[in-house]
């Protein structure tokens, strides 16, 4: 007997399962949020989540904007206001990203309710249903989640220790024009990178851009974690270099705190409205009341000594992870991230990150497979750590649990398939590129 809408639907527990849009079976849980809920215990050592350390942000900073906000502004705070964000917060933002060489008009830019909203606003903008985005090998899980909800096709092109290669980009944009495909933008996370930590050098941001525009691909440039340098001062942006083929997306959840939702686009001038239109029909507006604290913070506070604290704080968990690694996990292959939240590990060959986790929860530490970071199934013999967050004992101890649990799959291997030993994957250690199939 055929199949009917009604036959699916008694088997189905949502009713609605034949409502849906067809877009929205892009919609998957996130792997990193699913882990959420585990590393939140106070037992476990999480070395997964990207949580700013918002403990190093004095309250008194935050308590006296909130109250001058209150008291002198509180009914405007409290009221619907601008599509495209508070005036003086805009102009606020140009002093920031000034710090990376941007010069821009305030008119060109959108506040956000963080850069994930801008985000989506960019790609609702520009993809229709199969068009390609170009992304980094790997790149960040809340991209590749809002790329997929819009049905994009996301090609990854591999990176190295000096970030996205201009080689493997040339060569991903002819295989995806050889076969007929739009390529609509080229996301990129410059500085720090999400997940694998490497800065994309100063010699290939130009060529980076070169090759973009000579395609005539826009370049949607994601720079969260910008400010938070250890060693030496950050390459220009690649927006500095350009107005026109570049939208920067830049946040305050990293250098302020995430739970004022606040971040921004800029844009070039007719992209800009278009974005602003997009934001009012998503949301109206952005929070107002978040706005204007933190435009109060940045006029009071001495904003750029709390960045460098931030810098402080997270250069010594750095450290902290680095050396843990050295002691419990030498054999192993990582970057060494010069700012920002994140060390890319390697596994030892035959190890599946994924298929480790839960072993890895019963030893009490957590981390991110490295699937999350994947739109083609790569990943499986990489693990994200964030150092954020954890004290340093906190990470050193997290580290030590994490090599029981690596000696103890190695173990198992060894015992069944005779195949376990401490050796780092095969292959040129300098490429970050998915591991070989493991199914």
């Amino acid at each position: 007997m055929a199949e009917t809408n009604e036959t699916r639907q008694g088997t189905n527990l949502d009713p609605w399962f034949n409502h849906y849009a067809s877009r929205s079976a892009g919609l998957s849980a996130s792997e990193v949020r699913a882990l959420f809920a585990v590393a939140s215990r106070p037992e476990v050592v999480s070395l997964a989540g990207g949580m700013p350390y918002v403990r190093a942000l004095p309250e008194s900073l935050v308590n006296g904007a909130l109250e001058k906000v209150m008291s002198e502004n509180g009914p405007m705070a409290m009221q619907y206001g601008s599509g495209q964000g508070v005036p003086a917060l805009r102009e606020q933002i140009l002093e920031i990203m000034a710090l990376e060489g941007i010069s821009a008009s305030v008119d060109d830019v959108v506040v956000t309710t963080g850069s994930q909203q801008a985000l989506d606003l960019v790609t609702k903008l520009f993809i229709d249903p199969g068009d390609v985005i170009l992304a980094e090998a790997p790149s960040y899980v809340g991209a590749i989640g809002v790329f997929r909800s819009y049905q994009a096709d996301v090609v990854h092109v591999l990176m190295d220790e000096n970030g996205l290669i201009p080689e493997k980009l040339r060569e991903a944009i002819a295989d995806v024009k050889a076969s007929g495909r739009t390529i609509k933008f080229l996301y990129t996370i410059p500085n720090f990178h999400n997940p694998a930590g490497v800065t994309l050098s100063a010699e290939r941001r130009p060529e980076i851009l070169e090759i973009c525009q000579s395609n005539g691909i826009l370049i949607l440039e994601d720079n969260p974690y910008g400010l938070l340098s250890f060693e030496e001062d950050v390459p220009p942006a690649i927006r500095s270099l350009n107005e026109d083929g570049v939208i920067y997306l830049g946040s305050f959840s990293k250098t302020l705190a995430p739970g004022f939702r606040v971040g921004w686009a800029l844009a070039p001038h007719a992209i800009r409205e278009k974005l602003v239109l997009a934001a009012e029909a998503a949301i109206l507006c952005p929070s107002s009341f978040s706005q204007m604290v933190i435009s109060e913070y940045l006029s009071q506070a001495d904003w750029k000594g709390q960045i460098e604290t931030f810098r402080g704080v997270y250069k010594e968990r750095r450290d902290a992870m680095l050396e843990a690694l050295e002691e419990h996990l030498p054999d192993l292959s990582w970057n060494v991230p010069n700012g920002g939240f994140y060390i890319w590990c390697s596994l030892p060959e035959n190890l599946d990150s994924k298929a480790m986790l839960p072993r890895a929860v019963t030893e009490l530490v957590a981390y991110t497979p490295g699937t999350a970071f994947f739109a083609d199934g790569g990943g499986r013999q990489n693990i994200r750590l964030s150092f954020c967050y954890p004290t340093p004992e906190n990470i050193k101890i997290g580290i030590r649990r994490l090599a029981t649990v690596i000696r103890g799959e190695l173990d198992l291997l060894a015992d069944f398939a005779g195949t376990g030993s401490l050796t780092a994957a095969a292959g040129d250690d300098n490429v970050i590129a998915p591991p070989p199939d493991l199914s």
